[in-house]
């Protein structure tokens, strides 16, 4: 069994479509694969939510969202809003646990940063990651902001004892300009390693066999993909 817990620098930066390339390499691989999520804000109820968008994309179908809020914040300030209880991560943690029992991977999908709050204590992913004793994967944007994003992520990462298991820009731009491309050699300084992989930003609108095809030239080789850093590095020189 392994879990891996799903975070970004932030809002928008490719958190869903990331988890959809690692599940649907995941079982390209014949791996019994569940996604989990803990914390679905800003979406209506009845609307497609992240964990729809990984089911069309990936072909997964062992999916939990645990909570649904409609407010566009983080899940804590959204449960207050509605008048509702809060996510438990505790729970959350139970049924990953639960899951890796029969599935070769469980990937955790949090909502906006690590350090989002869930519930009116400040539990955060982070929080849910140490109790799980799960590896990080870290989804990064591209652009301007990004590399101070990036570093105040794996900062806090670091921080709290937790493992990275890598870094993938989740949006590559189709004409990346010069703060994106000069961003890249900064990301992978910060990470100390070459980044685990870059998505093209549109993938999520691919069709589930297209869209595999991208996650494996997306995705490196420790996610079961093909992507080369260094090969992108000279790219986008």
């Amino acid at each position: 069994m392994s879990i891996l817990v799903v975070t970004g620098t932030g809002a928008g930066v490719g958190k869903t479509v990331v988890t959809a390339a690692v599940a649907v390499l995941s079982l390209a691989r014949g791996a019994a694969t569940a996604v989990v999520k803990p914390a679905q804000t800003g979406v209506a109820p009845g609307a497609p939510g992240d964990v729809d968008h990984v089911i069309r994309l990936s072909g997964v179908t062992t999916t939990f969202e645990l909570r649904r809020f409609a407010d566009p914040l983080s899940p804590a300030a959204a449960a207050r809003a509605a008048g509702m209880p809060p996510v438990s991560l505790a729970e959350a943690a139970t049924l990953v646990r639960e899951l890796g029992e029969s599935n070769r991977l469980v990937v955790v999908e949090g909502t906006g940063g690590l350090l989002e709050r869930f519930d009116e204590d400040g539990a955060t992913v982070a929080d849910l990651a140490r109790a799980l004793n799960a590896q990080v994967l870290v989804v990064a944007g591209a652009g301007g902001a990004a590399v101070n994003h990036t570093a105040l992520t794996l900062e806090a990462l670091a921080h709290r004892g937790l493992d990275l298991a890598g870094l993938v820009i989740g949006r590559w731009p189709r004409r990346p300009g010069t703060a994106a491309r000069s961003g890249v050699a900064d990301l992978e300084m910060l990470a100390a390693r070459p980044l685990a992989g870059a998505l093209p930003d549109g993938a999520g609108d691919l069709d589930r066999q297209a869209f595999a095809e991208v996650a494996r030239k997306g995705l490196g080789a420790t996610l079961g993909g093909t992507f080369d850093p260094a090969a992108f590095r000279r790219q986008v020189r």
